[in-house]
């Protein structure tokens, strides 16, 4: 049932022209700003030839590309997620689903397994471009893997937090403006924390994906995107359970 729930919000996702504008317009942001980056390393590369060990095609152009795309999926999520509980609420097609015969766990698991498929795809894309620059030199495969699972781990958290908070409210257009709210308040935190120093450095979900994207594969960073899918995954279904319960 959580795959058939997964395939449903796709189909409808994919039939939305907002879910082809979003992907079109990342992709074409990504690629403006990837010809950017290489154009700059292919001006640099005289001098980069003069030191002992420069960094290549990952380090000036992959981790730049990855951490623009972390921001751009902090304000694009919102706009996916919003609509997930909120609208079904508002349009009074959530009572139907929380009274069919399927568990409150499968339907928050197959929504969220929906909006990862489609975000995965974007990271996809992403790491597909980056591929094009083997055809003139090589790439740190390590260094790749690991900043495309740290934005692949760090958009599931975007996806089980946009479904908490969609599951608190009728108004969609609410549920994206606290979203964002809540995110751009991690990116506030990220901004004034200094490097593993102080409690907010544990706390800030930007400098967990920072660590991967630059090679960093910490088991602590690991946990702590882990831990705060769970932890609103089960927020979003105790608050529908809830509901549920109390009609």
């Amino acid at each position: 049932m959580i795959f058939t729930i997964a395939r449903k919000e796709l189909y409808m996702m994919f039939c939305s022209p907002l879910a082809w504008m979003l992907l079109t317009s990342m992709q074409l942001l990504f690629a403006w700003f990837f010809l950017g980056r290489l154009d700059a390393f292919l001006q640099l590369q005289p001098q980069l030839m003069q030191i002992a060990n420069p960094p290549g095609f990952t380090e000036i152009i992959v981790t730049p590309v990855f951490a623009l795309a972390a921001i751009v999926l902090l304000l694009m999520t919102p706009l996916l997620t919003m609509r997930q509980f909120a609208e079904e609420r508002k349009s009074h097609t959530l009572t139907l689903l929380l009274s069919a015969p399927v568990s409150v766990t499968e339907v928050v698991l197959g929504k969220f397994l929906g909006l990862i498929v489609f975000f995965m795809s974007v990271v996809v894309l992403i790491v597909a471009m980056f591929l094009t620059l083997l055809a003139g030199g090589t790439l740190d495969y390590g260094l790749l893997i690991s900043g495309a699972s740290g934005l692949f781990l760090l958009t599931c958290c975007f996806v089980a937090l946009g479904l908490y908070i969609s599951s608190l409210t009728i108004q969609p257009v609410i549920a994206a403006i606290g979203m964002l709210g809540v995110l751009l308040g991690f990116w506030v935190l990220d901004l004034v924390t200094s490097d593993h120093e102080g409690w907010t450095y544990y706390v800030s979900i930007f400098k967990q994906f920072e660590l991967f994207n630059n090679g960093l594969i910490d088991t602590f960073s690991l946990m702590y995107f882990l831990l705060f899918m769970l932890f609103f995954l089960v927020l979003t279904i105790r608050s529908l359970d809830g509901e549920r319960l109390h009609g």
